[in-house]
C-alpha cells in the first residue's frame, strides 16, 4: 500500500476517531507530510518504538500503541516462563504517557493478560526493579527518555528486568510485524478489565523496596552522616520523573543541603525551560548552574525525563562549573566503588565492571590495577543487564559496576537498566568523600589522569531526516564497510572491527578472526598508535554517531590528538554526504 492510499484509508476506517481523522484532514494539501507520516510503519526495533506524536502509521499514537502490544501480546502467550505472570508498566512526563500506558494495559487485559500499572509517572529503573518484584512476564515503559517534546516512546523488558535482548527482540518484532490489520487487536474496556480481575495498580510498597535497594549501594554510610551536611547539592531532574525519589534518597543518607532547580521541579510535557531534556547537553544546565553559583554548590545533578541517565557538574580550576562527560563520571564512579570495596576487604576476586565498545578504555586500566575483570558489550544497557543475569545464572562473576559513554550507570543488581537514581547518590557520595579529603572532584579526576594516563574521548552526531536521511545514513556505513579508510593522523588503521558481519580484520596481515558479540551495525577502527573511532547509526533517532579515543602522556597532547581525529574523519563524512 502506497503512502496516500494508507493516508485515505485512516480518514475513511471507522476504526480510527474523529479526533485522529481531524488531524489528517488538516495535512489533505501537504503531500510532504502526508508522505512521511504514511510512507512506512513506525518501526518496532531492538528497544521498542521511537516517534513523534500524531495520526499515522509513521507515528506515535494510540493506534500504534495498540498494535505493538498486541504483537507483544502474542509473543507472552507462546513464551509463558514458570512463575512468571503479568506485565508491569510505567510511564514518564511527556505527552501522552498516561494514555498510552492505560491503552496498552488494556490490549493486554484483553488478550487475557494481567497488568500491573503505577498510579503516576516513574523512573524507568523503577519499572527495572518492580517487574522483578513482582514476578512478571514483561515489563513496558511509555517514555522517549532525552528526545524532544515531541516524541515518545515504548521500551519493552523482560522478567529479568533489562531491555529484551537478542534473539528474543527480533523474536518480538516478528510478531509485532505480524499484526498486519488494527482489527487483530483485542482491547477490553477499563472497568471489564477490572471487574476480570486483570488491571491492577501497583501501590507504594514497590516504590519503598525500591528506594531502599538503592540506599544499599552506599558504601561509606558514616561518611555521609558526617560531611554530607556541609556538602552543597543542587539538583535538576528537568521536567521529569527523578524529582521524588532522587530528593527522598540523598535525604534520608543524610545529605541536608539539596537544593532543586524550581522552575525545572515539576513535570513539564513541553520542558519548557530547555530546549532539549537531555543531561548530556551543558545548556539543560543553565538554571541550574544559575542556582549553583547562587548557593556555591560543590556539585550540580540533573537527570533525564525518566531518570535512567545522570549528568554531573562540577567546579574546575578556576571555579566554573563544568559538565563531566559520561566516561568521565563513569570512570570516577567506577574507581569510588573499586577502592572503597577494596579498603574495606569487600572486593571480590572474581569482581566485574562492564562498559561497552565506545566507553572510554581507561575503564580497562582501572580494572588491571584492582585485578578484576572488565567486560566489553554492545551499546545498549541491555547487554550489561544480559552480563548481569548470566553472572547470577553461572556464578563465575560477581557484577560491581556498569556504564556507557552516554551518561548511564548502574551499581547493585535491584535494577536491570542504567539507573540515575543510584547513579544520583553516588556521585552525591563521591564528592562528600573528595570533601573530606580536602580536594575537588575536578582534583579527582586529573589524579586519575595522572594515575593511568590521559584518555579522551569524544562524540559527535549527525542528523539526518526523512527518508533521504535515512539512505544517507545507510551510504554511510556502507562506504566505511566496503571500502575502509587505510589511515587517519598519519596513523594506519590496523584492525577493523565489523560488527554486523562478526568480523575483526587486521589490514597489514589479511587475518580475520571472530566477534562474539551479537550483529549490529557497528564499525570500529583501531590506529597503530591505539587511538580508534567508531561509527554507528542511532537506534532511537535520526543520526549517525561518530565517537573518538585516544590515549597520551599529557592533556595536551592528547586534547589535540583527539582534535585532529575528529577533523579528519568528519571531514571525509562531509565529502559523503555532500
Amino acid at each position: 500500500m502506497g503512502y496516500m492510499q494508507a493516508y485515505k484509508e485512516w480518514i475513511k476506517n471507522d476504526y480510527f476517531d474523529k479526533t485522529t481523522k481531524k488531524e489528517l484532514l488538516e495535512i489533505q494539501d501537504d503531500e510532504r507530510e502526508i508522505q512521511d507520516r504514511f510512507y512506512k510503519d513506525l518501526e518496532f526495533g531492538t528497544g521498542g518504538l521511537r516517534g513523534i506524536i500524531g495520526a499515522g502509521t509513521n507515528r506515535i499514537n494510540v493506534y500504534t500503541i495498540q498494535k505493538a502490544t498486541q504483537g507483544l501480546a502474542n509473543y507472552i502467550l507462546k513464551s509463558q516462563e514458570e512463575g512468571k505472570q503479568g506485565v508491569a508498566i510505567a510511564y514518564d512526563s511527556r505527552f501522552k504517557s498516561a494514555e498510552f500506558a492505560e491503552e496498552a494495559a488494556l490490549v493486554l487485559n484483553g488478550n487475557g493478560i494481567p497488568t500491573y500499572l503505577f498510579d503516576s509517572l516513574r523512573p524507568t529503573p523503577t519499572l527495572s526493579f518492580a517487574l522483578r518484584e513482582l514476578g512478571c512476564m514483561a515489563g513496558i515503559v511509555i517514555t522517549a527518555s532525552h528526545n524532544p517534546p515531541e516524541y515518545n516512546g515504548y521500551k519493552v523488558y523482560w522478567s529479568d528486568g533489562g531491555q529484551v535482548p537478542p534473539p528474543k527482540d527480533e523474536e518480538i518484532i516478528q510478531e509485532v510485524n505480524q499484526v498486519q490489520d488494527y482489527s487483530q487487536v483485542k482491547v477490553i474496556k477499563k472497568g471489564d478489565a477490572i471487574k476480570a480481575g486483570y488491571f491492577h495498580i501497583i501501590d507504594s510498597e514497590i516504590d519503598d523496596k525500591y528506594l531502599e535497594a538503592v540506599k544499599a549501594q552506599c558504601l561509606q554510610p558514616e561518611m555521609i552522616k558526617k560531611y554530607g551536611k556541609d556538602l552543597t547539592i543542587v539538583y535538576t531532574p528537568l521536567h521529569g520523573t527523578g524529582n521524588i525519589p532522587v530528593r527522598q534518597v540523598l535525604k534520608e543518607v543524610g545529605f541536608e543541603n539539596v537544593w532543586v532547580v524550581p522552575e525545572q521541579e515539576m513535570p513539564d510535557s513541553k520542558f519548557s525551560t530547555v530546549a532539549y531534556p537531555n543531561p548530556e547537553d551543558p545548556k539543560a544546565f543553565s538554571l541550574a548552574i544559575a542556582l549553583a553559583k547562587e548557593k556555591d554548590a560543590d556539585i550540580i545533578i540533573g537527570t533525564d525525563p525518566d531518570a535512567d541517565r545522570l549528568g554531573v557538574l562540577v567546579k574546575d580550576g578556576e571555579g566554573e562549573y563544568v559538565l563531566l562527560n559520561g566516561n568521565i563520571t563513569g570512570i570516577l564512579l567506577m574507581e569510588y566503588i573499586l577502592s572503597q570495596k577494596k579498603d574495606a576487604g569487600e572486593l571480590p576476586s572474581n569482581g566485574a565492571v562492564i562498559s561497552t565498545v565506545v566507553s572510554t578504555k581507561m575503564s580497562q586500566a582501572i580494572a588491571n590495577d584492582y585485578g578484576i575483570t572488565r567486560m566489553e558489550v554492545l551499546t545498549g544497557f541491555k547487554f550489561i543487564g544480559e552480563k548481569i543475569k548470566e553472572f547470577e545464572k553461572k556464578g563465575n562473576y560477581t557484577f560491581l559496576f556498569g556504564f556507557e559513554e552516554s551518561y548511564g550507570y548502574l551499581a547493585g543488581t535491584h535494577a536491570r537498566d542504567k539507573d540515575a537514581v543510584v547513579a544520583a547518590l553516588l556521585a552525591c557520595e563521591l564528592a562528600a568523600y573528595y570533601y573530606s579529603q580536602g580536594i575537588t572532584p575536578y582534583e579527582g579526576i586529573h589524579a586519575l589522569y595522572e594515575k593511568y594516563g590521559y584518555y579522551k574521548e569524544d562524540l559527535h552526531s549527525i542528523t539526518l531526516k526523512g527518508i533521504e536521511g535515512m539512505e544517507q545514513i545507510q551510504a554511510i556505513l556502507e562506504g566505511f564497510r566496503n571500502n575502509p579508510p587505510t589511515n587517519f593522523i598519519g596513523q594506519n588503521i590496523v584492525e577493523i572491527r565489523d560488527y554486523d558481519a562478526q568480523i575483526t580484520y587486521y589490514p597489514k596481515t589479511g587475518v580475520k578472526t571472530p566477534i562474539t558479540l551479537p550483529k549490529s551495525n557497528v564499525l570500529y577502527f583501531v590506529l597503530e598508535d591505539e587511538s580508534w573511532f567508531c561509527v554507528r547509526p542511532s537506534g532511537t533517532e535520526p543520526k549517525v554517531k561518530f565517537y573518538f579515543g585516544v590515549l597520551e602522556r599529557s592533556e595536551r597532547e592528547a586534547d589535540e590528538k583527539l582534535k585532529a581525529l575528529c577533523k579528519e574523519v568528519l571531514d571525509k563524512i562531509n565529502t559523503m554526504i555532500a
